[in-house]
């Protein structure tokens, strides 16, 4: 079972226009979706569309709009009442794939609603194969939450994927609550290692970055590259992967789907290749897929993904 958490949930409203955004003009919606959202509920979501099991934790109170979505779409969740209704995401997408997000801060979180939520992620964690702690936190929630939540599942699988101040925050403590496996893209890598971001699509530039962490305490980083595809760099060695080229729909969820491809990949107990493959797989087809679609297996095609394996001077 894969368990996520989504602190920070969300519906997600996304437009799709036919023209390219012009700023302060009016302009007509080709369609318009809403679906629930927020990075862990996608990857549950995922993990669940490929028939594994998987349980969504998140706050969330009765009536919430947020959880009668959920409710509907089947998808197995535990939801702690909290103060208010999930935000809602806006996400503009155009028709060559350009994709426009305005994130609402959320509900904040009391002191009481986060632990009962880390008590909830502690007990499901006993069942779990992994606990995905996913996106960014609500206000009012002290940014090194992600370091209590990685020592108190100790002896549990942990991946991460946030980024800005968690994910620095998280990276401070690699010597005590390093995850088994962080999802960065090449902006939070950058910020992981004080790169550019421009030269972090460089795959082998992302790879090096990328062992520092190893290097750190992580075992695995899986760093997706966008169009350049992805990278995993363990103490075993390093990978790059790209899929056969696509058309860009929409960039919202590849990276969740990724992420969902590789955990996928590993309860099938398949080598860092197959596992690194899966996961190009799942986030390519995501991002062939308009608005906040996800990707089921019937969307992938792992065969047609290429695997090369980097030789490159560790960074120390």
């Amino acid at each position: 079972m894969i368990v996520t958490l989504t602190a920070n949930p969300s519906i997600d409203h996304t437009v799709a226009l036919s023209e390219p955004l012009r700023r302060g003009d009016l302009q007509r919606a080709r369609a318009a979706t809403s679906y629930p959202g927020g990075k862990g509920v996608n990857v549950s979501r995922v993990v669940a569309g490929a028939g594994a099991r998987t349980v969504a934790v998140l706050p969330g109170s009765p009536g919430d709009p947020l959880l009668r979505a959920l409710t509907e779409t089947g998808l197995d969740y535990r939801a702690v009442p909290c103060g208010g209704p999930a935000r809602t995401n806006l996400t503009l997408t155009e028709a060559d794939g350009t994709t426009t997000k305005i994130n609402e801060p959320g509900t904040p979180l009391t002191d009481l609603e986060r632990n009962a939520l880390a008590d909830l992620l502690v007990e499901l964690a006993d069942e779990a194969s992994w606990v995905v702690l996913s996106g960014s936190l609500p206000p009012a929630v002290p940014v090194d939450w992600y370091v209590d939540l990685v020592r108190r599942l100790r002896g549990t699988s942990v991946a991460v994927d946030t980024s800005d101040a968690p994910l620095l925050a998280l990276a401070e403590r690699f010597d005590s609550a390093a995850p088994r496996l962080i999802k960065p893209n090449a902006e939070e890598l950058a910020q992981l290692t004080g790169g550019d971001p421009a030269e972090l699509h460089d795959p082998v530039a992302a790879a090096r970055a990328a062992s520092a962490l190893v290097a750190r305490g992580v075992e695995a980083v899986l760093a997706t590259l966008g169009a350049a595809g992805a990278v995993l760099v363990t103490a075993a060695g390093a990978w790059h992967a790209t899929a056969p080229a696509i058309t860009a729909r929409s960039t919202v969820g590849a990276g969740d789907s990724a992420l969902a491809g590789y955990l996928l990949a590993d309860l099938d107990s398949a080598a860092p290749q197959d596992r690194l493959r899966r996961a190009v797989a799942y986030g390519s087809a995501a991002a062939a897929l308009p608005g906040t679609g996800l990707p089921g297996p019937h969307h992938t095609d792992p065969s047609a993904v290429a695997v090369t394996a980097l030789d490159f001077q560790p960074h120390h």
